[in-house]
């Protein structure tokens, strides 16, 4: 059985490294789904980062093709703040705009991973509140100067510069990073690739 990671985040690598250290031969390839992230109308924000998940982890299979029976994984983070979806931001504005929506306050980040064969598709989801410090323009000004929120939903990296905003996390620390440790390992367990 192959293990395909249907990411190119090298967070997700590095997160799915770790959560294969037991397994004999904890290789896996990579492959770049193309899908398309649109929210649907009526979606909550759970069932949206949950289908995106899915959809990747099916579109990594029809990437990857039916060589070596592949388990493929896809994963999904978003952050929510008073039930709104914050993506990537579009611009320095955008990002300046969710870094000071995001000040002072608590917000959640859910991660979903989905695992699937073709035959079955299992997923997971992990809800983290995540507490900001107070940030000054100055602050919001320098951190958008690194680029750093420019690729990041919600605008911010916990694992980064980012993360010396955030005041508390409760929950999955690996989930806001973009690849929940814990479940992914149950779901390999599952697949029998643990």
């Amino acid at each position: 059985m192959t293990l395909v990671l249907a990411s190119t985040s090298p967070r997700r690598r590095e997160l799915l490294v770790q959560a294969l250290f037991s397994a004999k031969d904890a290789e896996f390839e990579r492959v770049a789904p193309d899908i398309d992230e649109s929210h649907c109308p009526g979606e909550t924000p759970s069932q949206f980062v949950t289908r995106l998940a899915e959809e990747k982890a099916a579109a990594g299979l029809a990437l990857y093709g039916d060589i070596n029976a592949p388990v493929v994984l896809g994963s999904d983070t978003i952050v929510v703040c008073d039930e709104e979806i914050l993506g990537k931001p579009v611009d320095a504005v955008d990002a300046a705009a969710m870094l000071r929506r995001l000040s002072g306050r608590s917000h959640t980040v859910m991660t979903a991973v989905a695992l699937t064969d073709g035959q079955r598709t299992l997923s997971k989801l992990v809800s983290t509140q995540v507490q900001f410090c107070a940030l000054s323009d100055a602050d919001i000004q320098a951190y958008i100067a690194t680029n750093e929120p420019m690729d990041k939903a919600g605008a911010y990296g916990i694992q980064a510069i980012g993360g010396s905003f955030v005041a508390a996390i409760d929950g999955s620390y690996s989930a806001v990073v973009g690849l929940p440790l814990v479940e992914t390992r149950e779901l390999l367990k599952a697949f029998s690739v643990l």
